[in-house]
C-alpha cells in the first residue's frame, strides 16, 4: 500500500486528516468524532449482555435491536434541526442508502448469531474481530484512503490484542469449521457495513442513513426470524426492558455515534478504536455477570489500548 496516509477528499466533513497542519476547525472536528467514536463502542459493548440475558431468540433479537430503534432515530432527525445540517442530499434518498447498510448490518448480525450455534463464543468473538482488515482494504481500495507502513503496524498490534482477550478460550478442531466460518463472514459483513456507512456518510447525514439501515435490518431479519422457528415475544416487562435497552443503547446511541464518527474519521482507523468493544464487553462481563478474567485477557486489552493509540498517531504524522 502507498507510504503515507491520507483520508478521501469527499466533503468538508471528510477533509484530509493526515496534513501536516490542521486547522482549528479540523482539529475540534477531529477531537467530537474521536469522542463519539470511544462512545459508541462503549455503548455498543453493551450488546452481548442483553443478547445473553433477551428472553426471545438470537435472530429475534436481532430484529428488535434494530426495528426498535427507528422511532427515536426518527424523533431526533424530524425534531433536531442540527441533525440535518450534516445532509447535503435533499429529497427522496438514493436506494443504496435505502438497502446497503441495511443488508450489511442485517448480514453481520445473522451470521454472528448463527456462528454462536455452532463454533464456541471465544471463536466467535476471536474471528469476528478481524473486521478492522476488511475494512482496511475496502478503505484502500474504494475510499481511496492511503495507509502507511505505521498503521499497518499499529493495527497488527491491536488484533494481537483482541487475540490475546479471547485467545485463552480459541479452540480449534473439525467440529468447530463451519461455525468459524460462519464468524469470520461476519468480519466481512461488518467490515463493508463500516465501508459502506463512510461512503455514504459524503453525502449524507447520520440521521438519514440510521433511519434508513435500520429500518432495513429490521424488516430483513424479521422473515428470517421466522423460518428460524424463533420465539418473537418476551415473556415478560423485564424482557421487553432488555430489548428497548439493547436497541436504544447499543444501537441508537452506539452505531450512531459510530456513524457520526466514520463521516469525520479514516474507516481503516475508525474499525480500530471499535476494538474497544470486547475490550469493555469483557470488562462489563466481569462486572455485572460475574464472567472471570485471565490475566491474558487483561494484557490483552492493554494491548488493544497501545495498537489504538499507535493508530492515532500514525493518522496524525504528516
Amino acid at each position: 500500500m502507498p507510504g503515507a496516509y491520507n483520508n478521501r477528499q469527499l466533503s468538508p466533513m471528510t477533509a484530509s486528516s493526515s496534513s501536516s497542519v490542521l486547522t482549528p476547525a479540523q482539529s475540534l472536528s477531529q477531537r467530537l468524532a474521536l469522542a463519539a467514536l470511544v462512545l459508541g463502542a462503549l455503548a455498543i459493548a453493551f450488546s452481548p449482555i442483553f443478547v445473553r440475558i433477551s428472553e426471545v431468540g438470537p435472530t429475534a433479537t436481532g430484529f428488535y435491536r434494530t426495528i426498535l430503534a427507528v422511532p427515536p432515530l426518527w424523533l431526533w432527525w424530524r425534531f433536531m434541526p442540527a441533525a440535518r445540517t450534516e445532509t447535503s442530499h435533499v429529497g427522496r434518498p438514493p436506494l443504496a442508502l435505502i438497502l446497503l447498510p441495511g443488508l450489511l448490518f442485517a448480514g453481520d448480525l445473522f451470521f454472528w448469531h448463527l456462528s454462536i450455534q455452532y463454533t464456541t463464543v471465544a471463536n466467535a468473538t476471536l474471528l469476528s474481530n478481524f473486521a478492522p482488515v476488511i475494512v482496511t482494504l475496502g478503505a484502500w481500495l474504494i475510499l481511496r484512503e492511503r495507509i502507511t507502513s505505521k498503521f499497518l503496524f499499529a493495527m497488527l498490534i491491536a488484533i494481537c490484542g483482541a487475540l490475546m482477550l479471547v485467545g485463552a478460550s480459541f479452540q480449534l478442531g473439525g467440529d468447530y469449521v463451519f461455525g468459524d466460518m460462519l464468524a469470520f463472514t461476519t468480519a466481512i459483513f461488518y467490515g463493508a457495513y463500516m465501508v459502506a456507512v463512510a461512503k455514504l456518510r459524503g453525502r449524507h447525514g447520520t440521521q438519514d442513513l440510521m433511519v434508513w439501515s435500520s429500518l432495513v435490518t429490521g424488516l430483513a431479519l424479521l422473515p428470517v426470524t421466522w423460518l428460524m422457528g424463533e420465539k418473537l415475544l418476551p415473556a415478560s416487562m423485564d424482557g421487553w426492558l432488555i430489548l428497548f435497552g439493547l436497541a436504544w443503547l447499543s444501537h441508537a446511541l452506539g452505531q450512531g455515534l459510530i456513524a457520526y464518527a466514520l463521516g469525520h474519521l479514516p474507516a481503516s482507523f475508525s474499525s480500530l478504536v471499535v476494538l474497544i468493544q470486547p475490550v469493555a464487553a469483557a470488562f462489563f462481563g466481569w462486572l455485572w455477570l460475574g464472567e472471570g478474567l485471565q490475566p491474558l485477557q487483561m494484557a490483552g486489552g492493554v494491548v488493544v489500548l497501545v495498537g489504538i493509540v499507535l493508530a492515532r498517531r500514525a493518522q496524525l504524522a504528516p
